[in-house]
């Protein structure tokens, strides 16, 4: 191989190892090209990608990459499964293991989850959980239980309280006996209005006499003498 396609490669392994999260290494002497080709395609719609590498170039890539991790498991015959970030690592662990399973030939080395190395029992164990999906609704439940539970805390309160002003609202119901009557719809007709008082008497004019003198509006009126002097 040429230093500029050496070169090449590294690049690509490097780029590879930024991009994934986390990656699975494993010896893959003894499997054939079919069963490599049928891995790789069980691997792709895990979302990972299988790749025989070599080691000396992948060591350059892990050092550039920051990899550190991926270098005490680069001896023998090597071949990554690079989980891409949409991929599904525990998906791809479980099918590198059934085929280690089926082939007896497959042997884990370890790998690297989140930035964190893996042995080859931490890759079993991996491959033994619950798809993710499952383990995501998991992982809700175990979120909201605890929601719920103090939603119910905050909510008992309230109820209790319901239950005491609707216990109360009886008691005073039945302490305050039958219902009154209702009111009568017609009303009590209007008190017949007084008899008009008689208007009182003029006071009569007492006679001249000596019990005092005559009232001036009883007096006969004044003789008109200008009268008698026309005629």
């Amino acid at each position: 191989m040429q230093k500029a396609d050496k070169e090449r490669v590294v690049a690509e392994l490097a780029a590879r190892l930024r991009a994934s999260e986390s990656l699975i290494v494993a010896d893959y002497r003894g499997l054939t090209n079919a069963q490599l080709e049928g891995l790789r395609s069980k691997l792709v719609e895990h979302g990972a990608r299988f790749s025989v590498v070599k080691n000396t170039l992948t060591r350059r890539a892990a050092e550039a990459a920051g990899a550190d991790g991926l270098l005490a498991l680069l001896e023998g015959p090597t071949a990554i499964a690079f989980v891409e970030s949409d991929g599904d690592p525990v998906a791809v662990a479980k099918a590198l293991s059934d085929t280690a399973r089926e082939t007896k030939v497959l042997v884990f080395r370890g790998g690297v989850i989140s930035g964190k190395a893996m042995t080859e029992a931490d890759v079993e164990t991996l491959a033994k959980l619950p798809p993710v999906d499952v383990l995501k609704s998991q992982l809700v439940g175990v979120i909201v239980a605890p929601l719920t539970q103090l939603l119910g805390l905050l909510e008992a309160p309230l109820r209790d309280l319901v239950g005491l002003l609707d216990a109360r609202i009886e008691q005073l119901a039945d302490s305050a006996g039958p219902a009154a009557a209702p009111a009568r719809d017609t009303q009590e007709p209007p008190a017949e209005a007084a008899a008009p008082q008689p208007a009182a008497e003029a006071p009569v004019a007492e006679a001249p006499g000596e019990d005092g003198p005559v009232d001036a509006d009883a007096a006969e009126p004044p003789v008109d003498e200008t009268a008698n002097d026309s005629e």
